[in-house]
């Protein structure tokens, strides 16, 4: 058996946008109708709840009253619904006005209401909304504990029923712990217990002196003067009583009889739902029937057989459902066994208004069967209610109707579903029969293993066969452990295709017999060539970052190197024109390339000081190499009488002709005359040195200028600052100051807050500024020119 996906249409056919509009909208309005149908039933039920109290009739009963209203009053079966729960709230009839059910409709017309029953009636009314909620007797004794703990002072409630064997079976309980509830669970069929006495007499029993009964009575408790008075109602749920409701109150005193007519109506009410509930019924006294019943609970689909009711004129009224299979639902949930009795109108309220209803009555009159449009249609597959589409079938059986709906969906839903399962998850099925030899694959198995499905699918010791030649031991080996001792196998292989080399993967267990030996095999084949493709893309890149990262190692290495020889630090502070100089170094600590910063400090042929700090555009080789052309050459120019302007112009001419055309730099030429401390200085887009003088810092005022690189006509100016003894003067680079995301004034800020502290360090070294500024890992190389003047120079 193979699994396919539905083949879409053939090329040319052009589908009917209008067809599919109309069928879009039907589903719609089945839906809404299909909710209008679940309220409807409700509001049904409620009706018919109401009638039962009001008349203590059976569910059967009050329907046909309702039905006879709404045909009396010629008004829809919903509407009189509606009507009689408008009147929900009038107290329960007296006997002397209650009407057998079937006398006429004169239970329709409204009560004198004695005023001091009003509180009653709505008691009443809202136990009755209430008990639409119940689901068991056990649920019931709890709501019933509820009500009237505050009416009668009930603190318990027992709800017994009397099987065919005799004595009592507590079927609901509630006030009761678990040693009471457990005693008198089961009662043997003995005299002197007021319950049985009750159902046996049909009479109401009326315990309210329990010093008096207890010589008579065996009474329920221990000690059994935890309920001073009692009362037990026979409850009748169709026929002969033989369910009987016990209130085990903790006051003492007779009942009023007031109590006693509530008692009365609430023993009523609970009839009509104790008949639905889950509780024992009585077997069907027709044979055949629960024959037919039990041949319609394995009839595969919804179905239900269908019996006429007819009035005295011979008109078709209802139907009477006699049987019903599991998967038939209604709009409250009931199924199979639960709809047996019930009227096809109870079933299916909007039937009535439905093609089907005309379609019952064809079939009835002429034979001939019948078949509706598709509908949407509740039914019940392994427990879960679910939508499906299908068609109404009826057919004559007899005098009754078989009516069945027959599924409309294209395809098997779950075959449609494991081949959706397949195609996305690009893994196909097979399953091997060891005793026949036989083998069968999914549709999707031939396509992931890339083989003609015209040559079949392959035995399972020849599946190796399929691998490649470095795969196929470890794949033979697998399949022959698994024929051996049945032991699951997951096994990873490849086979080549016309497509090229797939990845795939095999997973397969064994079915043993009796005696253990494998039978058959079942499991699945997985294409896995998209997954391994990217792990093999993935170590590839992995491998080429290595790489990578060995050369970025590499490159720093050598640049490091280079910059060492190129920028020797010196250890100590140096003395230049009488100023006390101390430079300092710092790699960034992020990333593997170096830095273009670099400095200069060194003393010119006529006695002046010249001090250089500079910053390069870029990292690595390329940077230290054009770091150490500017270095250089902004010494020997200045060596050579060249003005600082002058030589930051023939610098910017010179980084423009170099063999990278775009690279810029960053500058600050500064010389130094010991005769009158005079500083002049020019920059080319560089942070200004900070001064400090008179413990305050502050960054000079820079002169005009670009940086180096970025036009072929720039502009400098020169700018003059006398230093004084004492005063401190920093060069530095952006390293120092700037921080991702922040303002550069910010670190401006920020150093020359800490040029004006107090150093710690009495030595004066720069280990104190650097420490309050680089906090964290540094992303940038840090250069900085500490040029100091002493206070005893003159």
């Amino acid at each position: 058996m193979t699994s396919e996906p539905v083949l879409p249409a053939e090329s040319g056919n052009v589908p009917d946008l209008a067809a599919l509009s109309r069928v879009v909208a039907h589903q719609r309005a089945e839906m809404d109708r299909l909710h209008d149908m679940a309220a409807a039933s409700a509001v049904l039920e409620r009706a018919k709840g109401a009638v039962m109290a009001m008349t203590g009739c059976s569910p059967e009963t009050a329907y046909e009253e309702l039905m006879h209203r709404a045909k009396a009053a010629e008004r829809t079966l919903l509407e009189e619904c509606w009507i009689t729960l408008g009147t929900l709230a009038a107290p329960p009839p007296r006997p002397s006005q209650t009407r057998r059910p079937g006398a006429g409709s004169d239970l329709a017309e409204p009560l004198e209401e004695p005023p001091a029953l009003r509180d009653d009636a709505t008691a009443l009314a809202r136990l009755g909304r209430t008990l639409l909620r119940v689901h068991s007797p056990q649920g019931l004794a709890a709501v019933l504990l509820r009500q009237l703990r505050r009416r009668v002072d009930a603190t318990a409630i027992m709800i017994y029923q009397r099987p065919h064997a005799g004595g009592l079976e507590l079927i609901g309980q509630a006030g009761l712990d678990e040693l009471t509830a457990s005693q008198w669970h089961h009662v043997p069929p003995l005299p002197g217990v007021a319950a049985r006495d009750s159902l046996e007499a049909q009479q109401e029993q009326w315990l309210e002196d329990i010093e008096a009964v207890g010589h008579t009575h065996l009474l329920i408790g221990d000690p059994p003067e935890r309920w001073p008075s009692r009362a037990w109602l026979p409850v009748s749920v169709g026929g002969r009583a033989n369910v009987v409701l016990g209130v085990l109150c903790g006051r003492t005193g007779p009942f009023t009889d007031s109590d006693r007519t509530h008692l009365r109506a609430v023993a009523r009410l609970c009839a009509g739902r104790l008949r639905s509930l889950d509780a024992p019924r009585e077997p069907a006294v027709d044979a055949a029937a629960d024959v037919v019943q039990g041949v319609f609970e394995t009839l595969p689909g919804a179905a239900l057989l269908l019996t006429p009711l007819r009035s005295a004129s011979g008109e078709v009224e209802d139907f009477r459902i006699d049987a019903a299979t599991p998967q038939a639902v209604d709009a409250v949930g009931r199924t199979g066994r639960e709809l047996v009795g019930l009227r096809l109108l109870e079933y299916r309220p909007s039937v009535a208004d439905e093609p089907l209803w005309q379609g019952c009555l064809r079939v009835l009159a002429t034979g001939e069967p019948y078949e509706g449009e598709p509908l949407a249609q509740r039914v019940v597959a392994g427990g879960v209610t679910e939508l499906v589409t299908s068609a109404p079938r009826v057919a004559r059986l007899g005098a009754g109707l078989v009516v069945n709906w027959v599924r409309h969906d294209p395809s098997d839903r779950q075959e449609q579903r494991l081949a959706d399962v397949q195609r996305l998850g690009n893994l196909g099925w097979a399953n091997w029969n060891l005793v026949t030899h036989e083998a069968t694959w999914s549709a999707q198995t031939f396509t992931v293993l890339g083989r003609d499905p015209a040559r079949g699918p392959v035995r399972l010791a020849e599946l190796p066969s399929l691998a490649v030649p470095e795969d196929m031991p470890a794949l033979a080996g697998a399949v022959g452990q698994l024929l051996r001792d049945g032991q699951r196998f997951d096994v990873p292989f490849r086979v080549r295709t016309p497509d090229g080399i797939r990845h795939l993967r095999v997973v397969a267990e064994a079915v043993a017999d009796s005696s253990g030996a494998p039978v058959e095999v079942h499991g699945f084949v997985q294409d896995l060539s998209a997954r391994r493709n990217a792990e093999l893309a993935l170590v590839e890149s992995e491998r080429a970052m290595l790489t990578q990262h060995g050369v970025l190692q590499a490159e720093r290495a050598l640049a490091t190197r280079l910059q060492h020889a190129l920028l020797p630090l010196p250890r100590t502070p140096v003395d230049l024109a009488g100023l006390r100089v101390e430079i300092a170094y710092l790699p960034a600590q992020s990333g593997l390339s170096v830095g273009g910063d670099w400095f200069s400090a060194v003393r010119l042929p006529d006695g002046d000081a010249l001090f250089v700090v500079g910053d390069v555009a870029g990292h690595g080789i390329d940077a230290v190499a054009t770091m150490a052309q500017l270095r250089f050459t902004a010494k020997g120019m200045i060596s050579t009488g060249s003005s600082l302007t002058g030589a930051l112009a023939r610098l910017n001419r010179l980084l423009l002709h170099s063999r990278d055309p775009h690279g810029t730099a960053t500058l600050i030429l500064a010389r130094y005359r010991a005769e009158g401390r005079r500083l002049v200085w020019a920059q080319a887009g560089h942070p200004p040195p900070m001064l400090l003088r008179d413990g305050r810092a502050r960054p000079l005022e820079r002169p005009a200028g670009m940086l180096l690189g970025a036009t072929d006509a720039p502009y400098y100016e020169e700018a003059e600052c006398r230093l004084r003894p004492g005063d401190r003067l920093v060069l530095y680079t952006d390293g120092l100051v700037e921080r991702p995301g922040e303002c550069i004034d910010l670190g401006f800020d920020r150093l020359a807050a800490a040029l004006g502290s107090p150093a710690p360090d009495p030595s004066g070294t720069l280990a104190p500024l650097l420490a309050a500024l680089l906090e964290g890992e540094r992303r940038d190389d840090v250069c900085v020119v500490d040029i100091r003047v002493p206070e005893d120079s003159d």
